[in-house]
């Protein structure tokens, strides 16, 4: 695992609203990598997949209309090594 404060922050669109990515997470080729976000109006911190986010919008680099993802609102699936942290979830 890898993990990366961002200097400067990066600003990003979530399901929650637009605010700074200041940590990247990385735990390796099987797996997404992790936004921790600062949301802008509530100031809240939440930690998101990658499919989940979006480079906001940015018109001197040309990003004019980034769009949420389609399944911005779909739950993370569970990705660890440890089955019995998925165990409450009834699949064997």
């Amino acid at each position: 695992m890898a993990m990366l404060q961002l200097d400067p922050p990066i600003p990003m669109t979530t399901p929650k609203g637009d605010g700074f990515a200041h940590v990247l997470i990385d735990y390796g080729p099987e797996s997404d990598l992790y936004w921790t976000v600062f949301i802008t109006q509530t100031g809240e911190i939440w930690t998101y997949a990658n499919h989940q986010v979006r480079a906001s919008k940015n018109i001197t680099l040309g990003r004019t209309h980034p769009t949420l993802p389609v399944d911005a609102a779909a739950p993370i699936p569970f990705r660890g090594s440890d089955p019995a942290a998925a165990a409450g979830s009834g699949e064997r």
